[in-house]
């Protein structure tokens, strides 16, 4: 399931509150999206990292009451009130004995004397097997307390999140350009750095530092491995020596247009980016000196980042003009 899957089946599932495990490789953004929803709703998020845990972490400790009964004392990190998601992280990266401390948690809302509020709802998360990351075998009988969700990578997914959350805009053009690399692991391979949305995440954040040259691809091997680096770097370099965008608005009939289509590909991202209702007549003359595949590029660039493009005159007559390739 994509992302966007995943956090409408979180919304209905929170309102008939039934545990759900969300499955994937490691770094697809499986936590990212838990606390997109419980923002949304406006909900307070608890995560706990299981793997840290110990069994009597959950159970709290024992002490005496006034009457002499033994009490057990629940830890404060458990909800007392109010709405919200408890996460339990890396569950199954879990010793056994853990997991099996969560069994009446997860399917009773309760633990001991422990009663979890009405207003809140368990998520778990972990990495499968099959991906060599720290796991345990989930035991049947805690597997089947959860609803089961698979979590898959969506390049228009990441892109929606990437345009909303100040990603380098080099870094979403390349990642349009080759969306194969959004999310490239093989466990196999035993690599330290592998190509994943939060590995990209962190890309971003390097490049807004403006690292020195003779270090930026260092850095970004270290943090997606030495094929996507080299990619990427190769493709900034294209980027960084586009024509200013704003020259291309100012000039669409005369500006040049290179011949090399990488570039024209990083063009298209820059000048859609820069999309307005004041430009829309200039990216459209631009688009219709393009071959068709870019021209279509550039106009859904430019209509994703200002929807009221599609309501101009300009684009009503690109579209009539180019009508056989937008069939």
């Amino acid at each position: 399931m994509t992302p966007k899957l995943i956090a409408k089946s979180l919304l209905t599932l929170i309102k008939s509150k039934q545990p759900v495990f969300i499955w994937g490789p490691p770094g697809v953004g499986k936590s990212q999206v838990v606390r997109q929803v419980a923002e949304k709703l406006e909900y307070e998020l608890t995560d706990l990292r299981a793997v840290l845990l110990d069994p009597v972490d959950l159970r709290g400790l024992p002490r005496i009451s006034e009457s002499g009964d033994a009490q057990w004392c629940p830890p404060s990190f458990l909800p007392k009130d109010g709405k919200g998601i408890l996460f339990l992280d890396e569950l199954n990266a879990a010793p056994p004995l853990v997991q099996a401390a969560c069994y009446q948690l997860v399917l009773d809302r309760k633990l001991g004397e422990y009663q979890m509020p009405e207003g809140w709802l368990i998520v778990a998360a972990g990495n499968r097997e099959s991906d060599k990351a720290v796991t345990h075998r989930m035991p049947s009988a805690l597997s089947n307390r959860f609803v089961h969700l698979d979590f898959a990578t969506s390049t228009n997914d990441w892109l929606d999140w990437a345009g909303q959350n100040g990603i380098a805009e080099e870094l979403q053009a390349f990642i349009k350009f080759r969306p194969g690399l959004l999310h490239d692991f093989d466990p196999s391979r035993n690599e330290k750095a592998f190509p994943s949305p939060r590995s990209w995440e962190f890309v971003s954040e390097i490049i807004k530092g403006r690292p020195e040259p003779e270090i930026e691809y260092e850095l970004y091997k270290g943090t997606v491995g030495e094929g996507a680096a080299a990619e990427f770097f190769g493709f900034c370099k294209i980027y960084r020596k586009l024509p200013d965008p704003d020259f291309i608005i100012n000039s669409p009939d005369t500006a040049l247009i290179p011949e090399d289509p990488a570039t024209v590909y990083a063009l298209c991202e820059s000048v859609g980016s820069k999309a307005t209702p004041d430009n829309t007549e200039s990216i459209m003359s631009f688009a219709s000196r393009l071959p068709a595949e870019f021209a279509v590029l550039l106009v859904r660039n430019a209509v994703k980042k200002e929807r009221s493009i599609i309501e101009s005159a300009a684009f009503a007559s690109w579209a009539t003009a180019n009508s056989d390739i937008l069939i």
